[in-house]
């Protein structure tokens, strides 16, 4: 069944309350409205170029792609046109009539009501088409999608306040039209001049055409043509002693519709028995989606020039998904596939390059601009920790880049890297300490660091959710290996002193009846009791084995529905405390049975885990504090 001619719809409230922001929440620089709309245009001919391979038909006997620029200071308007792969009805519905993006509610939520924080927020969002609205009171799109009958086109119109129309419409051409109607304050900008120099500022770099229309007088005629106002290169063929840092940063914009200026990039061109060349960038903030699973990698292929797919997830691995940049191979053939890039050797060459120049990138930065790697960690850093459990061959090279708070750092910041804690080793100390938890503050006061506080020993404080994944992948660095503090016997025996070693022998001599006891008590819940080395000052504490997760992981993955095995933890206790001294001298068994539960459960919810019968827990306090009293 057909579409009605004509249809007046209304926005997602999520699109309301964009275009909210965007008319009231301006930002500094109004003209990059057009840099965003002109990559939309260029980005259309990059997927015709790509159909068009298989399908030369979609081209309609008109292959000069092209965007073009008009403008009526009469009418108020500004025309944007391109002769691209266009939409059908359903495509526009589904790309302007909608925001499909799973980070929206996210992207409104963290909105603050400050215009100038706000503008930074929509640049991670990269919400292009809608910028049409800083300046305009009313925009049309027609647009007509290529290979589909000339009276399928498809009209869209909006005041940005009372929803949307859809109507079909003849269109004799392909590609989109965007007309603005703009704004009173803003009549300004539909001008030749003006116009020229904002192409020029922002979409020089673009590897196709902007044209505008040039007046020309020749014999007392006068005529109009078509004048290309770009370089309409590919920026990245060129070398790169002709590239300026703007031209750089302007590209970046235009390939990942960031706002903001990238960090830093990498431009190389490879040359021998395969030939590419790859400009690649580190955005300065994360995107909304990068936790996303079906987030989109941000490298564009293009083979000799050509575009052929945006989304080639298979030149970038999970763990650098943040860069954003062009691959442009002359070895692949044009007709190239995914199923082709799945087992391509030339690719697996362009990926294994492309990482070495991205790790390179960030080496360089984190020895020379250590501010700016502590700006790109706070940003990446979680997703850069995914490294050394995805790519083997270059795990050392990754660990080198990681960062960790510590007890040695005063704040949650992540900044001690694994290099910086073996320059601190204690003398005698051969391995890494860590510990990981839900929280930074959940870490800093573990009773596990008790004895590495005493001893001066530091130890890394983890408390991300990919920590547990990066402690299984990660067992060693630079010949040392890395201990959980949390997990299996502690020895520290080469750093304690031979009085040390003595006092550690009389107290476990001394203590082997009430250990047997608790043992016994709590035989079903727990799978040995031992004299603590680690604690100074807590009663106890729950240790797991090496290769169990930690409760506090358990805990989620269990809410998340996945099913745990079941394991049972260690009980530490320490001797030397009251609490057990007073376990010690009781008498009734019953009481001692709750003073060792409650030893447990208390252990148990100091490292994150969940109890089983919380109720039981809060009882059997009650029950013994007000028998002490």
């Amino acid at each position: 069944m057909s579409a009605p001619a004509k249809e007046n719809l209304q926005f997602q409230t999520e699109v309301n309350q964009l275009l909210h922001l965007m008319i009231h929440s301006l930002y500094s620089n109004k003209e990059i409205f057009l840099r965003e709309l002109i990559s939309n245009a260029a980005d259309a001919c990059d997927k015709l170029r790509f159909e068009a391979i298989g399908n030369d038909s979609l081209y309609e006997n008109d292959s000069d792609l092209r965007v073009e620029v008009e403008f009526d200071s009469t009418a108020h308007t500004i025309t944007i046109r391109d002769n691209g792969i266009g939409m059908n009805r359903d495509e526009v519905v589904s790309n302007i009539g909608t925001i499909a993006r799973s980070g929206t509610k996210d992207f409104l939520q963290k909105l603050t009501g400050d215009q100038k924080k706000d503008a930074h927020l929509i640049g991670q969002f990269g919400v292009g088409f809608y910028s049409a609205f800083i300046v305009a009171d009313k925009v049309t799109l027609t647009t007509r999608r290529a290979g589909v009958p000339k009276d399928q086109g498809v009209r869209w119109e909006s005041d940005a306040q009372s929803g949307y129309s859809l109507e079909t419409v003849t269109k004799e051409t392909r590609g989109t039209e965007i007309i603005l109607h703009l704004k009173e304050e803003e009549q300004g900008l539909a001008n030749d001049w003006r116009l020229r120099s904002i192409i020029r500022k922002y979409s020089d770099h673009i590897p196709l055409p902007v044209k505008m229309l040039k007046t020309a007088e020749e014999e007392g005629q006068t005529s109009t043509e078509w004048e290309v106002i770009n370089k309409a290169n590919a920026l990245w063929r060129r070398s790169k002693n002709e590239i300026k840092d703007e031209e750089y940063q302007e590209f970046y914009k235009h390939i990942s519709h960031d706002w903001e200026d990238a960090l830093a990039w990498s431009h190389n061109r490879v040359e021998g028995n395969l030939e590419y060349t790859s400009l690649l960038y580190l955005p300065s903030r994360a995107p909304f989606d990068l936790y996303e699973q079906k987030q989109q990698h941000g490298i564009k292929l293009y083979v000799q020039r050509v575009f052929i797919m945006d989304d080639a997830e298979h030149l970038m691995p999970r763990y650098l998904r943040f860069v954003r940049g062009v691959i442009d191979s002359s070895d692949l053939p044009l007709n190239v596939s995914r199923e082709i890039l799945q087992s391509n050797k030339i690719i697996d060459s362009m990926k294994s390059g492309s990482v070495k120049k991205v790790l390179g990138l960030l080496e360089t930065m984190a020895k020379d601009e250590p501010e700016q790697y502590q700006k790109f960690w706070k940003e990446f850093g979680r997703v850069l920790k995914e490294g050394p459990g995805e790519d083997f061959s270059n795990r050392e090279q990754i660990a080198k880049l990681l960062r960790f708070a510590s007890t040695q750092t005063d704040s949650a910041d992540q900044t001690v890297s694994l290099e910086d804690y073996i320059s601190r080793m204690k003398e005698g100390q051969e391995k890494i300490y860590y510990i990981t938890a839900d929280s930074h503050t959940a870490a800093k006061n573990s009773p596990h660091l008790e004895i590495f506080r005493k001893k001066g020993i530091e130890v890394l404080l983890l408390s991300d959710r990919v920590d547990e994944w990066l402690t299984n992948s990660l067992h060693e660095f630079a010949g040392k290996q890395l201990q959980s503090v949390a997990k299996g016997a502690l020895d520290l025996s080469k750093l304690d002193s031979e009085a040390d070693k003595e006092e550690q022998k009389k107290v476990e001599e001394q203590s082997k009846n009430l250990i047997n006891q608790i043992k016994d008590t709590l035989k079903d819940k727990v799978e040995d009791v031992r004299v603590s080395h680690r604690l100074t000052s807590s009663p106890s504490c729950i240790v797991l084995n090496e290769h169990d997760m930690a409760l506090y992981m358990q805990h989620l993955l269990k809410q998340a529905g996945h099913e745990m095995p079941s394991t049972k933890p260690v009980l530490e206790v320490n001797p030397n405390h009251p609490l057990l001294a007073r376990m010690e001298a009781e008498t009734d068994d019953e009481r001692f049975a709750e003073w060792a539960s409650v030893l447990l459960d208390q252990a148990i919810l100091a490292e994150g885990g969940q109890l089983e019968d919380p109720a039981g827990f809060v009882h059997r306090l009650n029950k013994l504090m007000l028998a002490m009293g």
